[in-house]
């Protein structure tokens, strides 16, 4: 299940979530949660959802249809999220990988103090990893340092933080993953180019995807770091702004 806002540009949101979960087999139920003015640049504007509209998809598909994963990605509003942190609760067996989207690439926002601390207190310790980029652990974590930020969220009661590298720079992009009581895991990829556009969704999609197969969280990470790689390595110039990841590129799940 995948709860993600609309980029119109195709690039990111539930389109790129959409697109990461249809190539690595397994079938999306999409409930939007906000929509976007958005191009390959920046966001622009952004309206949420009705809240008891989501709730009501939440209800109807879990009634009829087999979830396997859940991922979340722009929420819209607070009352968004203590909807979805609700339904959460009521199916608390559901693998939830959160993509805490904050800003978009271009620097507009797409969340409001309130709507983090609403994801913060509700949705944080519920999620089996949050997927945030550099810029977006430094504002939840509160240090300039990676893994004190990281550290700071794990003690505030998330369960796994994946702090992926693609907005930092060098020749390589490091994904490191921190989780109480355990060796910090990380996963290396060539950096390409610049930023793209969507990465970060189709990263936490991925990993999403990977659970609803069965595969525990560090293969899940393995494969769509795979993934994704391919994707960028085959970057689409939708627009005058960051190319879009090809999710439609030939991969291989075997590297």
């Amino acid at each position: 299940m995948i709860i993600s806002g609309l980029d119109p540009s195709g690039g990111a949101g539930v389109q790129a979530d959409i697109q990461a979960a249809t190539a690595l087999g397994v079938h999306p139920l999409p409930i939007l949660s906000c929509l976007t003015v958005q191009d390959t640049r920046n966001v622009y504007n952004a309206a949420p959802v009705e809240a008891d509209l989501v709730r009501q998809q939440l209800d109807h598909l879990a009634a009829d249809c087999r979830i396997d994963a859940v991922k979340t990605g722009a929420m819209g509003n607070a009352a968004v999220v203590n909807v979805v942190a609700d339904f959460l609760e009521r199916h608390p067996d559901l693998p939830l990988v959160l993509d805490p989207v904050i800003k978009a690439a271009g620097g507009g926002d797409l969340a409001d103090d309130e709507l983090l601390g609403a994801m913060r207190h509700r949705l944080f310790h519920r999620a089996e990893v949050i997927t945030p980029n550099g810029i977006e652990l430094m504002q939840l974590g509160g240090f300039e340092d990676e893994g004190s930020s990281a550290r700071k969220l794990l003690d505030e009661g998330c369960r796994g933080v994946l702090a992926t590298g693609g907005h930092g720079t060098g020749q390589v992009i490091t994904n490191t993953l921190y989780r109480h009581n355990q060796a910090d895991s990380s996963w290396q990829i060539e950096r390409v180019g610049g930023e793209y556009h969507g990465t970060g969704c189709t990263l936490a999609a991925a990993i999403a995807a990977g659970r609803a197969t069965g595969l525990c969280l560090e293969d899940a990470i393995e494969q769509a770091q795979r993934f994704v790689s391919t994707a960028i390595n085959q970057a689409l110039a939708v627009g005058h702004g960051q190319p879009v990841p090809d999710r439609g590129a030939p991969w291989t799940a075997n590297g």
